[in-house]
Formats: C-alpha cells, sequence, structure tokens
C-alpha cells in the first residue's frame, strides 16, 4: 500500500506549524490535519500574548537585568521540583530548553523576522528562598505582534510549503484513530466534518460528512491539552490542590479537549504526569466572550490587596504575580472558588495588563503611536472596557459601597466592612512608613527598583484609601483554565515512548501533547514565557527528527 505522504501532522497548532514547516525545509511531503476550519490556523497561539522566555537577551542587558544559563536553570529546576522516576525525560528536556533559550532561540526566531517589545516583563517571582519557585530577574518577552507575531513566520513556511507541492491542508478532518502495519504506527483514521464558516475560536459544527484513511511512514501529534474539557480537568485534578473548583472559566476553546491523548494511548503511547496542569487564578468572565464561557486572565502588577472570599488577605507571599500554583493551592482549601482584588484607579490604569492578542491592539497591531497612547491613558482601553462592562468589577467611590456591591456580586454577605477597613488601613499606615513589615509593600518598592516596573507595570507606593486615587475598585477572580503540564512521554527525539520505555515506531509528540517536551518539561510549574517557546522548541525537534527517519 503507497503512502499519501512522508508524515502526518495532527494538529495545526504552532507546534504543528512548527512540525510542518522543518518537514517543509528538509523537502519531505507533510499531510497536516486539524478538526477545526482553516481560519482557525495557529490555534490557540493566536490568542495569547506572544510572551517569551529569553535568558540573558539584548532587551535584558538594555534594562541592566544581570541573567545567565546557570541563573535560569537553577530557577527552572527549583521551579520543576522534579520527583518522580518517570520525570527522567521531562528533566533532559527541561535542560536542553533552557540551553536553547539562553543559545539560539531568540536568534532564530529574530531572523525569521520576530521582534519583541524593549521592556521585559517579571512573572512568577516567586518570593521563597534563591533556590525555589520563580525567576529570579525578569524573563518574559513580549512578542511585538503578540501571538499573531510568532504563529506568523511559520504560517508563512507552512503555505510556502503548499505552493511547493510538500504540504496538504486537510482541515475539518477530525483523528478517531491510529494503526500499523508492519510494525509501525503509520495509519491515521477518522473522520470528516462538514465545512465551517465560523470565525476563529467559535465553536464549529460536528456534523459528520464522511471518514478518511491516511497513510505516512511517520505521524507528528501536536493536538494540544485538556484546558477545554473541564470534566477532564477535574478527573485529572491533583490532591495536593485541593478539590477542583466547582465553576471555573475557560481560557481555551472547548475543542482543546485532550482527545486526542486517549487515541494516542490506545495505541501505545505513554501518558505521564496527568494530574500536573497550570491554570490561572486572576480569571475574568470576558464581556465579550469568543467562545463559550472565554475566561480572560489579569497580568496584574503587585500591588493589588488580593483577599480570599470572605476578604482575608492570602499569605505572604501570594501576592499578584508571584506564585500561580501556591496560590491556586490556598484559594482551594478556603472552601470557596474565587479571591478579590482590592486597589484604585490608580493601581489599575498602571498594573492591569489583560492576556491575549484582542485585549493588546496596540502590541498586536504593532503600533507605537498606540502604544504611547495607552502608556499616557488614566486607564487602558481594554480594561477600561471591563470596568464598564464586566460582570466581575465593582467601582465605587467610598468603601462602604464597595464591601455591598462585593457582596451583591457573590449574593452572600462574605465580605464585613468593618475588618476590610482595618486591613487596607493598616496596610496604607505601612506605606507612609519608611520601615514596614509588610512584606507586599516591602515587594512593591523592590519592584519599582527595576526600570521596567517603574515606567509601565508599578504604581507608586500610595494609600488605597487616598481619595485622589479613586475611585475603589473590586475585582471577583475565578479560576481560569489553560494548561496541561503532563502528556506524551518523548525521548530528545521527540519519538514516543511506550510504557515499558521505548519508542512507540512511527510516532512523535510535541507541543502541550507531549507536555511541551517529553511529558513534563515544567514539572509542577512554569516561569512563564515558556509555553509558546515550548511548542516552538519541541515541534522544531519533532520537525527534525521525524526529517531525518524518514529521509
Amino acid at each position: 500500500m503507497a503512502y499519501d505522504a512522508d508524515v502526518i501532522v495532527i494538529g495545526a497548532g504552532l507546534a504543528g506549524l512548527t512540525a510542518t514547516a522543518e518537514l517543509v525545509d528538509a523537502g519531505r511531503k507533510v499531510i497536516l490535519l486539524d478538526q477545526e476550519p482553516e481560519q482557525s490556523m495557529g490555534g490557540q497561539a493566536f490568542w495569547s500574548f506572544g510572551g517569551l522566555f529569553f535568558v540573558d537577551s539584548p532587551e535584558q542587558r538594555r534594562l541592566r537585568i544581570r541573567d545567565s544559563h546557570a541563573l535560569a536553570l537553577q530557577d527552572w529546576m527549583g521551579t520543576a521540583a522534579f520527583d518522580r522516576p518517570e520525570d527522567h525525560w521531562p528533566r533532559k528536556w527541561a535542560e536542553a530548553y533552557v540551553d536553547f533559550a539562553a543559545g539560539e532561540k531568540r536568534a532564530w526566531l529574530h531572523g525569521q523576522g520576530v521582534r519583541f517589545f524593549p521592556v521585559v516583563g517579571w512573572a512568577e517571582r516567586g518570593g521563597y528562598d534563591a533556590t525555589g519557585h520563580g525567576n529570579s530577574v525578569p524573563r518574559f518577552h513580549i512578542t511585538w505582534g503578540t501571538g499573531p507575531g510568532v504563529i506568523a513566520p511559520f504560517v508563512r513556511r507552512v503555505r510556502a510549503g503548499v505552493a511547493r507541492g510538500l504540504v496538504e491542508l486537510k482541515f475539518r478532518h477530525r483523528v478517531t484513530g491510529l494503526a500499523r502495519s508492519a510494525g509501525a504506527v503509520d495509519t491515521v483514521t477518522g473522520e470528516i466534518l462538514e465545512p465551517s464558516d465560523a470565525p476563529r475560536g467559535k465553536a464549529s459544527s460536528r456534523t459528520v460528512t464522511g471518514a478518511f484513511e491516511l497513510r505516512a511512514q511517520a505521524v507528528i501529534v501536536t493536538s494540544g491539552g485538556i484546558g477545554g474539557n473541564h470534566d477532564l480537568v477535574r478527573a485529572n485534578w491533583p490532591r495536593r490542590l485541593g478539590n477542583p473548583p466547582e465553576r471555573m472559566v475557560s481560557g481555551v476553546p472547548a475543542h482543546v479537549d485532550g482527545r486526542m491523548l486517549g487515541i494516542a494511548e490506545e495505541a501505545g503511547a505513554r501518558l505521564i504526569n496527568r494530574d500536573r496542569m497550570w491554570h490561572y487564578t486572576e480569571g475574568l468572565h470576558n464581556w465579550n466572550p469568543v467562545w463559550d464561557n472565554h475566561g480572560i486572565r489579569i497580568l496584574p502588577g503587585p500591588s493589588s490587596l488580593w483577599l480570599d472570599a470572605r476578604g482575608r488577605r492570602l499569605p505572604v507571599p501570594l501576592f499578584p504575580g508571584f506564585d500561580t500554583l501556591g496560590t491556586l493551592e490556598h484559594i482551594m482549601k478556603t472552601g470557596y472558588d474565587h479571591t478579590w482584588f482590592v486597589l484604585d484607579q490608580k493601581i489599575i490604569g498602571k498594573e492591569f495588563a489583560l492576556s491575549g492578542s484582542e485585549q493588546n491592539p496596540d502590541l498586536t497591531g504593532k503600533s507605537i503611536r498606540d502604544v504611547i497612547v495607552r502608556a499616557r491613558a488614566d486607564v487602558p482601553g481594554p480594561v477600561k472596557a471591563f470596568m464598564d462592562n464586566g460582570v466581575d468589577f465593582v467601582v465605587e467611590k467610598d468603601l462602604g459601597a464597595l464591601v455591598r456591591g462585593m457582596n451583591a456580586l457573590t449574593k452572600e454577605p462574605l465580605i464585613d466592612e468593618a475588618e476590610l477597613r482595618r486591613e487596607i488601613v493598616a496596610r496604607d499606615r505601612e506605606i507612609l512608613n519608611p520601615f514596614t513589615k509588610d512584606l507586599q509593600v516591602t515587594a512593591i518598592r523592590g519592584a519599582r527598583r527595576f526600570l521596567g516596573d517603574r515606567l509601565i507595570r508599578t504604581a507608586a507606593p500610595h494609600r488605597i484609601l487616598d481619595p485622589g486615587a479613586g475611585p475603589l475598585i473590586a475585582v471577583r477572580l475565578s479560576i481560569l483554565t489553560r494548561k496541561t503540564l503532563g502528556g506524551l512521554e518523548t525521548d530528545l527525539s521527540s519519538r514516543v515512548l511506550t510504557e515499558g520505555g521505548d519508542p512507540l515506531p512511527g510516532v512523535y509528540a510535541a507541543g502541550e501533547a507531549a507536555g511541551f517536551g517529553g511529558g513534563g518539561v515544567h514539572g509542577y510549574r512554569s516561569l512563564e514565557g515558556t509555553f509558546l517557546g515550548g511548542c516552538l522548541f519541541s515541534g522544531r525537534s519533532a520537525g527534525r527528527a521525524a526529517a531525518k527517519a524518514v529521509g
């Protein structure tokens, strides 16, 4: 039986596009499959903020950030906390990825036309000891053009492959099985879905119009994770994080459902670290949703007062932007699945960025003029739209009215005004004192020693109850599903492994489906800016390895 292509790539997200582009460069014939319509090419990366993790970059050096390979590896390993026998390959991938981030990654992307915003962000600051979780220095580089800017060169390379007759795009093809002949997995079967003109991210039809069977020498699985399947998220929820939330908002569309992971497992692949996942604690209901239950994440500066559902401050070091999963663990032990930011207009105007390409039209549109307008605005336009229209926002001139609005929003009188006032007054008193035992105040002052934070990310220390900084704002925060940290176990050639540790003949995996490499390159936690980069690195590795194998 003849082959239909050299390699079949399942999934047209960033990892799949990267793998396909590398196969094209090697002169291989590729079929790229995806269940969604062509207008959704690029997958979840399109919607992203475009954050990328670099080590000792020119952008860092210009801001006098002293970074190094050794420091980045220390931070990665302290954050990942690998402690399982199955962490052998994830640890190897982690070492290789830090090499990549400190080495050719930036030059490789720059050579394809990707450019970066000059101010480096400081995500996941940790707040523990030097060898524990978190980034010791700012490393979050925003792509000029955000998510669309990241995928653009790979879309271009894949379409060039189409023009050369090397790539066949087959959208609306939903895979249902992988099969072997002559010992290797070389057959992909599935259903053809009816054509759909659904806009990117919107639910598309699931009406089946036919079936397909395709054969190739190798198959690369780049189908993503489970974040859109809340039942599967809850089924895999780790005990260490308490009981899973009853209510979550979704950072990805429903078609990101983990279906392909089960199909690969049925074909003999080993799926590891199922309980490792990355969900955000600063989720909002999108007032203008693209998909069902669409959530947006706040990328916060360090100044907002973070309170649990009953109005109690979260413990040290669970400040905004410091420890995502540590905060998630604490929240799930409170018995509630929501928390609050309490702040004022001065803070929200400088410290609230919203994740996603559509929430950052200035950066996405590569408009220097609009970036300047945004920096000068009292409140950036996308944030103001949430203040005016978002169901999670309470905006009032005085604290009493704010508390009444908070309790009305949750339909339960959980917040006591007197207790909250006492907490804020005590915090404000520390702001006026050059000496403080309030470690969040210390963190705010420390953040402003970094030029990038002082310019655009951290408001000058001030009293929240200062009328001149108002109005007061309360933001209800929900758990936002996002990334799968576990996945198909792969060796450094991206070959999928079996339960016995041997390669599953003919099968490779990359991106979120492979836990961004090895079945869990991040371990228990991420340093941020590492998800898109993980798709790029593992997709490139899979494409290059498969090209050699079928050559």
